[in-house]
């Protein structure tokens, strides 16, 4: 780390005195005023030299080693162009020139290509495996928060280390994930090594939304769906309802000369057939129903507004305030898969998000931005039934959900400064960005207690009739979680007593309840710091270091130093404008922050704010005893705890990519990437059982990534990724401990994200009658998962315990699986699987959507589209920018390329395609009936990571197919 950071300073102080002179530079702005990147600015100068470049995100260019003389220089972005071509004489030395481009009015109808050519540049945000999603590509994607989340991480790829990906919203960490109608732009996977970024840009994904327009536009849209069209969930032996209808539109406009606004408004109104899929006995014969399965109507409904204003205070200051709101409400959350519907709960959640950026231009090469986000989330979730819960491991779970009328509140606070300079062939930046979050929560998780029923390794005997007989002899034979459970049940009503019952293999495994104070409340605060430099050493040679720093309390950690170094170099000429082939390298330090939520739960489970109990073998089932009796006769305990060594865990990231032009507009980036991490999150049993949080453990991964973006023409746009990977770890997280006791033996093994091979494509095709096709296929190879006993092998109240390799063939009681023999109770001399031995099945998903758009009404002036789309392209970034209007751009449709006042688009969406049955997670337990075998499809929804919202569900169909129709102006 020290050579690193050694390293790391040289290349600061070379960087900086070698600047080199002779270059023409400047800024191009709009006639706001507003910087706009991504522009393209062209010199024609002596004996025919012609030199191009681009702006970058700030609106600065500059060409270095120009000879003297006489230039004529251009300039151009969608939209903007200069009034004429600027002389400028060349004397020498360094000389400034800014451009201001004004907005194109076309009277005629414009018609441009929206998907410009990709390119490959030594430029350190233009990265071929970059993927900048504006317009068409934009449009094509889901329109329901959780579909959209579901496609950009396909997008993203598997994320490098352990932690996955992370989204940004208007350049924030958290929130909430806006609504499609608010979204501009959307990066993924831009400059990965950025030092202003605490995590890794392979897994990145950034979200910027719109600001208003200079004329008043707008769009309403209406969804539709249901069941009669799609196909019946495999999991399920009825096809599930389904009814689907979402419901909003967008309005912006000018409120002044300085000032513009956006507003989109939507309504969800989802019913969906939440399907169980479980193992149960019959109520009145007690007789196994494998498989029963049942539906449930889960009504979700929700209501999101989001305004925004960008005001221009002066010529050099804009102020954009954003707001957004959001409420959801779920009856019937939990239930499907394993939970019966008395495991339902009705959850609701409100969310508040305030951002304000202030963005000021200190001088013609520097600009400052303060952002400020308020983020709030809270609501209740009340369980259905009030009852203990059963749990019949791999079978099902029954009773009440326990989470009784739980009750959370959080607060997020972000503030934001950073200042980008342009000095020569320099681009500094740096700032610092403080976070702090507060959580009040009211859970009485578990205050009804938890019977678990796993496996056993004998039965009663039984009699003519097939019931148990109390005084006979045990039969050693595996008995699966649902024979225990029932074999319980008829021995009760024969009058058995409890002991015969444990003896003859019944009775519960283990008994849980909590007591104490529901309530515990926290706060917890993060600083980090960061600067880099992009140096332009040559036109074809790109260095950038960059140094962070992040720290944070609730942990003794406070030497958590970034450094970040990477080098872009284009082989040839160093004159060449433009380069076919670039070269990347990077190396990096990326750290996880322990989050505030880890911090509560160890202050929960003390033993003295909240108690859990545990006890194995109970012999009371179904009775329920009170907590004073348990703490009467010492009831064991369970409590959780921090190590005194924790800290921060970091991955030591490098990279090495291949980047190629191609013909027929396409570019092709092939990386290897190694993560190597240490420190991470895990967890131990200490004597108590104490569950001690810690940090040690280790991650390791390579990965070789191929992105290939085309835009062939105007109608034809591909984007393909393939992704080999291995990762290997000993630990998944916190919720990982070692299968024995302080034997970290056999833990190093696949990790959770160890998807082998992984391959999506996206595109937009353009055909005759201005219809439009829009592909989107992931297919990939299964997760690892891991093979346990369901039972406590060593006494630490956990259930991970994994099954032995026999080496007595005819021992009693062992299970025949795919994997082979295997012992549910492992001798000591017997080797034991390793961690997450298992591999699950592959998935294929095929999503299509057709549109036919119609427009009509008199062509005024025209939208000529959102910027293009793919790495390389610019395109105006009014990140930083001081102007407050999109020129021309339409809200309706973010990639409208027609001057038609009016458009109607009809669009069909169909998610799954061809059909195919994906199934989700494997259930690991051999004492299960279903082990090996999954019980609900894979992708059941899910909220935004972060958000605090609820994720709405809408896996009630196999094969789903959803009307759209929009109508923008």
């Amino acid at each position: 780390m020290k050579h690193i950071c050694w390293l790391t300073l040289i290349l600061f102080v070379s960087s900086s005195a070698l600047a080199q002179t002779g270059a023409l530079r400047g800024v191009v702005s709009d006639q706001n005023s507003a910087v706009v990147a991504g522009a393209k600015v062209v010199v024609n100068g002596p004996s025919g030299l012609v030199r191009t470049t681009n702006s970058d995100k700030t609106g600065s260019y500059s060409f270095t080693g120009l000879p003297v003389g006489d230039y004529e220089v251009q300039a151009s972005a969608p939209n903007l162009e200069l009034a004429e071509p600027v002389k400028v004489s060349l004397k020498g030395g360094a000389q400034t020139l800014d451009l201001q481009l004004k907005v194109i009015l076309a009277p005629e109808k414009v018609t441009v290509e929206e998907n410009g050519a990709p390119s490959v540049s030594t430029d350190a945000n233009s990265n071929a495996s970059a993927q900048v999603l504006r317009g068409n590509d934009l449009d094509a994607l889901p329109d329901s928060p959780e579909d959209l989340q579901a496609a950009l991480t396909a997008l993203a790829g598997p994320s490098a280390g352990p932690s996955g990906g992370q989204i940004f919203i208007d350049g924030f960490s958290g929130g909430q994930l806006p609504s499609k109608e608010s979204i501009r732009e959307i990066r993924i996977n831009q400059n990965p090594f950025a030092p202003e970024y605490d995590k890794l840009g392979f897994g990145r994904i950034e979200i910027f939304t719109k600001p208003g327009t200079d004329k008043f536009r707008g769009s309403v849209y209406f969804n539709f769906a249901n069941q009669f069209w799609n196909t019946r969930n495999p999991y399920a032996l009825q096809k599930a309802p389904f009814l689907l209808k979402e419901y909003g539109g967008s309005v912006s406009g000018a409120l002044s000369k300085r000032a513009s606004f956006f507003l989109d408004v939507r309504r969800d109104e989802v019913d969906n057939g939440s399907i169980i899929n479980a193992i149960t006995l019959d109520p009145q014969t007690l007789a196994i129903i494998n498989p029963f399965t049942n539906v449930f109507r889960t009504r979700q409904r929700r209501l999101g507004i989001n305004p925004r204003i960008d005001y221009q205070l002066n010529p050099k200051n804009t102020l954009t305030v954003r707001y957004g709101f959001s409420r959801a409400d779920i009856q019937g959350a939990g239930i499907g898969g394993f939970n019966l519907v008395s495991r339902g709960t009705h959850p609701k959640n409100t969310n508040h998000t305030l951002q304000i950026t202030e963005t000021a231009v200190l001088g013609k090469n520097i600009i400052n931005e303060t952002r400020f986000q308020f983020f709030r989330t809270y609501g209740p979730n009340v369980a259905y039934d009030s009852s203990p819960a059963i749990q019949v491991l791999g079978s099902f779970n029954g009773g009440g959900a326990q989470v009784g009328h739980s009750f959370d509140t959080r607060n997020s606070y972000e503030l934001q400064n950073y200042t980008s300079i342009i000095s020569g062939t320099h681009s500094w930046k740096f700032g610092a960005r403080l976070r702090r979050e507060t959580d009040d929560n009211i859970s009485p998780q578990n205050f009804g207690g938890n019977f678990i029923f796993g496996g056993s390794d004998r039965r009663p005997s039984l009699d003519v009739n097939s019931r148990p007989i109390c005084a006979g002899q045990p039969v050693l034979t595996p008995v699966t979680s649902i024979e225990r459970y029932r074999f319980t049940l008829l021995m009760q009503q024969n009058g058995c007593s409890a002991s015969d019952i444990r003896r003859l293999g019944g009775g519960a495994t283990q008994f849980s309840i909590n007591g104490g104070n529901p309530e515990i409340a926290g706060s917890q605060f993060d600083v980090g710091l960061f600067v880099g430099d992009d140096w332009r050493v040559r036109p074809n040679l790109t260095l950038s270091v960059g140094l962070r720093y992040e720290t944070q309390n609730n942990i003794g950690d406070r030497r958590d130093f970034s450094p970040r170094f990477t080098v872009a170099w284009a082989p040839g000429s160093a004159k060449n404008p433009r380069p076919k082939t670039v070269v990347r390298a990077g190396l990096g330090v990326f750290y996880d922050r322990f989050s505030l939520s880890n911090r509560l739960i160890a202050l929960r489970y003390n033993g003295i704010v909240q108690q859990q109990f545990v006890i194995t073998n109970p012999d009371f089932f179904p009775a329920i005893p009170s907590i004073a009796s348990l703490t009467a006769f010492q009831t064991t305990q369970t409590i959780q705890e921090l190590s005194p060594t924790l800290r921060a865990p970091y991955v030591i990231q490098s990279a090495v990519s291949f980047e190629r032009q191609l013909p027929f507009k396409t570019t092709v980036a092939i990386t290897f990437a190694n993560a190597h991490g240490l420190h991470m999150l895990r967890s131990e049993v200490k004597p108590g059982p104490v569950f001690l949080m810690e940090s040690s453990g280790l991650y390791n991964q390579n990965q070789l990534i191929t992105y290939l973006n085309s835009r062939v023409n105007k109608d034809i746009s591909l984007s393909i990724s393939y992704v080999l990977n291995r990762a290997m770890s000993n630990t998944d997280g916190l919720g990982t401990f070692p299968a024995k006791p302080n034997d970290f033996t056999g833990e190093y093994g696949p990790a959770s994200t160890d998807v082998r091979h992984r391959f999506t494509l996206t595109g937009s095709v353009n055909i005759r009658w201005n219809i439009r096709r829009n592909p989107f296929v992931v297919v990939q190879s299964g997760s690892p998962f891991d093979l346990t006993v369901g039972g406590d092998l060593y006494g630490t109240t956990l259930f991970n315990g994994r099954p032995g390799i026999p080496t007595d063939l005819t021992k009693p009681g062992l299970i025949q699986t795919k994997y082979g023999l295997l012992d549910p109770n492992p001798t000591p001399d017997e080797k034991t699987l390793s961690r997450n031995f298992g591999r699950g099945s592959g998935t294929v998903t095929l999503n299509l959507r057709v549109t036919k758009t119609i427009e009509f009404g008199r062509e005024g002036v025209g939208s000529a589209g959102p910027p293009s789309s793919g790495p390389g392209s610019g395109g105006p970034d009014r990140r930083g920018a001081p102007g407050v209007f999109n020129p021309g751009t339409s809200q309706g449709s973010s990639g409208s390329r027609i001057s038609h006042r009016y458009n109607l688009s009809i669009a069909m969406s169909i998610n799954n395609l061809l059909n195919h049955t994906n199934p989700g997670p494997i259930i690991g337990n051999i004492t299960s009936p279903l082990f090996g075998h999954a019980n609900q499809p894979s992708g059941g929804g899910g909220g935004f990571g972060g958000g605090g919202g609820l994720g709405f569900s809408e896996a009630a169909n196999n094969r789903r197919l959803e009307l759209q129709a929009r109508f923008s102006f």
